[in-house]
């Protein structure tokens, strides 16, 4: 944006910059306004219009000529300027081995930026264009890629949203548009530099922001914001909404932080909305259908009922070490009720339990079994089953019934 007005700009994060922006539109350049508005509007109207018409290389092209027949530099139109031609000399750069130690911080982060970055911008493409990105091979062509330019003084390599997006806005679908770029490239640095000298920057901000544009997703963060039902409040009250939480936090985290804190950050909220989602699950009551038997949750299906002396629930996560007390207090709770014999828990629903699960599950089946109320388990998934196994539990955990049918019949017989 300082570009396309032709303002110096400022330093520092998102917000402060678009403050400094707002501060120095005093001093905008009215002709540098109009090459840049001119530019964004040829690439927005033809992207409508003329779609197989590639704006961004026109609007380049116009720019250059008109920069050229109207001396806009001397105007105050800010231009590319000298451009070194020729190729980069080749060698290992002039690093020594005390200098190891102080750029490996830096270049671990810089590493995780530029690979979130290009693996970004490539799995956007992917969706769109329906086909499937191999994060290894992007890691793997991303690690050559820095070499050949750690041995040709180039800059470090990754895949960028901003060109990735003006590449796609030209019509490119396959890795022939690379190859097409780098033969471009070398032409370029051979012949065409003193070219690109009189191309005004203000015609490069307006490729870079008519390409990025496509990128800003605010329909995603309101189908984030979408995803949520009472139910899901209710359990997990500002948790209810992860994907928008994580999403906003790493939005935010990048426009007050910078890139790389904000990733992190965005990580960091994943993991804790994964933790807390997971130490507080979904504990629903089952009731039987009439006609076919199944069972069903109470408060989803009107038609279920409950079954007089039993109380059948539902786990739908994992049991281990950060739920397994908030689920002891459930049951606790179903076997407290009046006249209940046994409660049945359905695991088809738990993909995994840990020690710490089978423990709290094996001591809490003595403690019922002492106030005269059975818990019996039913459908274990393959993972569960191995744990409990192992893991030396009770007989009666280790005795789980195939169905919460079966399950339900040998609580009333007492089998």
């Amino acid at each position: 944006m300082p570009k396309l007005f032709g303002v110096e700009g400022g330093p520092g994060n998102f917000f402060e910059r678009i403050g400094a922006l707002f501060a120095d539109l005093s001093d905008t350049s009215g002709l540098t306004v109009l090459v840049g508005a001119g530019s964004l509007a040829v690439i927005l109207v033809l992207k409508r219009v003329a779609p197989v018409v590639p704006g961004s290389l026109l609007a380049v092209a116009l720019g250059i000529a008109v920069a050229a027949a109207f001396d806009l530099e001397d105007h105050g139109v800010d231009v590319v300027g000298g451009i070194a031609s020729g190729l980069p000399s080749f060698g290992f750069p002039d690093v020594s081995l005390d200098d190891l130690g102080a750029l490996a911080a830096g270049s671990v982060g810089v590493l995780l930026v530029a690979f979130v970055e290009g693996l970004g911008a490539a799995k956007t493409y992917a969706a769109r264009d329906h086909y499937e990105v191999d994060a290894d091979r992007e890691l793997i062509g991303l690690g050559a890629a820095g070499l050949g330019a750690g041995l040709s003084s180039g800059m470090v390599v990754n895949g960028s949203l901003s060109k990735t997006a003006v590449n796609a806005s030209a019509g490119a679908r396959t890795q022939l548009s690379g190859l097409v770029v780098a033969a471009l490239t070398l032409v370029t640095l051979l012949f065409l530099t003193g070219l690109f000298e009189k191309l005004p920057e203000a015609v490069l901000a307006a490729v870079v922001i008519a390409a990025v544009i496509d990128l800003v997703d605010i329909s995603s963060l309101v189908s984030f914001y979408r995803v949520f039902t009472r139910r899901l409040g209710e359990a997990y009250g500002v948790a209810a909404r992860p994907d928008f939480v994580a999403a906003l936090a790493a939005m935010l985290g990048v426009m007050v932080f910078d890139t790389l804190p904000g990733l992190f950050i965005g990580v960091g909220a994943s993991l804790l909305l994964l933790l807390y989602r997971s130490s507080r699950p979904l504990i629903s009551e089952l009731g039987r259908l009439p006609g076919n038997g199944h069972f069903a949750s109470l408060d989803r299906h009107p038609d279920s009922r409950g079954i007089p002396g039993l109380v059948v629930l539902r786990v739908e996560a994992g049991i281990y070490f950060a739920n397994a007390e908030r689920i002891e207090s459930a049951v606790r709770r179903a076997a407290a009720r009046e006249g209940a014999t046994a409660v049945v828990i359905d695991a088809e629903t738990v993909p995994f339990v840990d020690v710490s699960a089978v423990r709290m599950l094996d001591g809490l089946t003595e403690e019922l079994d002492s106030r005269g109320v059975r818990l019996l388990l039913a459908r274990d998934v393959g993972q569960v089953r191995d744990v409990l196994r192992t893991a030396g539990a009770g007989a009666e955990l280790r005795h789980v019934y195939p169905t919460v049918r079966a399950a339900v019949d040998a609580a009333r017989t007492g089998t």
